[in-house]
């Protein structure tokens, strides 16, 4: 491999690096075309804690019981 290459891609592995960092839950997807990396998309998701917050559904239940 020559050293331009290495070069380019020591810069995608600090990217994708970068993307990783600080990701606690969520993705990193690296997408190549023709062999070359040519996008990363990173999404990330946030978590809460079950006893904060009620589901979707007893809160649906709580107010339907509530109007009755």
């Amino acid at each position: 491999m020559s050293q331009i290459a290495n070069e380019i891609n020591a810069e995608w592995l600090q990217k994708i690096k970068e993307k990783i960092e600080g990701l606690q839950y969520g993705t990193v997807q690296v997408t190549i075309h023709s062999g070359k990396i040519v996008q990363i998309d990173r999404t990330e998701r946030t978590r809460f804690d079950k006893l904060s917050s009620r589901p979707l559904s007893a809160q649906n239940s709580y107010s339907v019981r509530q109007h009755k």
